[in-house]
């Protein structure tokens, strides 16, 4: 049985003063809001309303923990992006989750929750790049592959991997399903080897999604996406919603390795 099943709720800090010792292993699950990332923890858990899934996007507003046992924890992150959150909330919440994710030692990883139709906004780019200072892992779901073709699907993660190859190399990523399951076995065989301290090191263990190395060096660059089609007017590189970036502004970036490479982008 998957450790995920395991899950109950264990507490939720709305300030980083009031999170729980870090004694234990933690991965925690991030998103834009309504990217589906409640439904996501719902099924990996095999559970109905594990983590709440709501129509209206930003009703998670703490970080939730759910104890998975043995002093392991999944962590649900608030959803960003949400442009109907009043700006002291944001603020609030930008502090909140940049100094949980670059900070907290118990940390072992991210899942980051992307809806395939509009993957990678600058909001998904801007929490994998206060993430990737730290070294640590990051596996993205590319959620709702159920709404594409098959064939569209498959392209949208072919190019997605290609950036993720070229900017941030400790990602992995696949396609991801609620409704049909799929991707549902994978990504609870991958999290369960993070949660027992296995996986985490370099290279990446999923053939589709493994990232080649040359001579142990990666190249840092920001391609532009060319040819992700998602189906609609939305740009993925430009936020995916209406009002989506209109908190951005500039940002340093810390790890060395990313210089250059400006997400302009302050969440959520």
């Amino acid at each position: 049985m998957s450790l995920f099943q395991h899950a109950v709720f264990y507490t939720t800090v709305n300030q980083i003063r009031d999170l729980p010792p870090p004694d234990g292993v933690e991965i925690a699950f991030a998103g834009r809001s309504n990217a589906g990332k409640s439904s996501a923890i719902n099924s990996l858990a095999n559970r109905g309303r594990l983590a709440f899934v709501s129509k209206t996007p930003g009703r998670t507003q703490h970080l939730n923990f759910f104890q998975l046992g043995n002093g392991r924890f999944l962590v649900d992150l608030p959803g960003y992006g949400y442009a109907k959150v009043p700006f002291e909330v944001r603020q609030h919440w930008e502090h909140l989750l940049s100094t949980y994710l670059q900070t907290r030692e118990s940390l072992h990883g991210m899942v980051l929750i992307m809806d395939v139709r509009h993957p990678l906004t600058p909001l998904d780019r801007q929490m994998l790049t206060w993430f990737g200072s730290t070294g640590k892992p990051v596996h993205v779901l590319l959620t709702k592959s159920d709404k594409l073709a098959r064939q569209h699907a498959q392209k949208v993660l072919k190019d997605v991997l290609a950036f993720l190859r070229e900017t941030y190399p400790q990602c992995s990523v696949q396609l991801f399903s609620s409704f049909t399951k799929e991707g549902v076995e994978e990504a609870t065989a991958l999290l369960g080897k993070w949660l027992e301290g296995e996986g985490l090191e370099r290279d990446l263990v999923h053939e589709p999604n493994a990232v080649p190395r040359q001579n142990g060096k990666v190249k840092i660059k920001d391609p532009r996406l060319k040819g992700i089609k998602t189906g609609g007017k939305t740009n993925p590189l430009r936020g995916g919603k209406a009002g989506e970036t209109q908190a951005l502004t500039k940002t340093k970036i810390k790890n060395p390795r990313l210089k250059g490479n400006k997400t302009g982008g302050k969440l959520p």
